[in-house]
């Protein structure tokens, strides 16, 4: 699946047209929450950071827009949305675990010694992470 032609790319790099598509302040940080951290819901993205619910429902829409997400009703209350992933959000892991092992080695994040050691370990950290995701997985 590859992004909508109606996204906007500035070149026709790939680094560039990913950063077209990824590369703000939030959008990542919704991606590890929904991929990494499990959450589902509107209300439990990015709660650490408090990001503002109208930059988080943005970004969510243009997340879905992508492709890279789905909104699904809540199996367990109906009356909900959920947040799924899709392929390509999948296929951001290893990017996203990537990103972690570059910011613990050469940011001033204050990572536990056993998160650091999880981590470090990239291969299973990798495939532990797609086989949770695939789980939810949307297509």
């Amino acid at each position: 699946m590859s992004i909508p032609p109606s996204t906007e790319l500035r070149s026709s790099c790939p680094i560039a047209a990913s950063l077209d598509v990824l590369g703000d302040r939030w959008t990542l940080v919704v991606l590890r929450d929904l991929l990494i951290g499990g959450k589902t819901h509107f209300a439990d993205f990015a709660v650490d950071e408090a990001i503002a619910t109208n930059t988080l429902t943005e970004r969510l829409q243009r997340l879905r827009e992508a492709g890279i997400i789905a909104r699904v009703s809540d199996p367990e209350d109906g009356r909900r949305w959920i947040y799924v992933p899709r392929r390509p959000a999948i296929e951001l892991i290893p990017v996203l675990v990537d990103l972690m092992i570059w910011g613990i080695a050469h940011t001033a994040v204050n990572v536990p010694p056993a998160v650091a050691k999880t981590v470090m370990n990239r291969e299973a950290l990798i495939a532990r992470l797609t086989t949770g995701a695939s789980a939810r997985l949307v297509d």
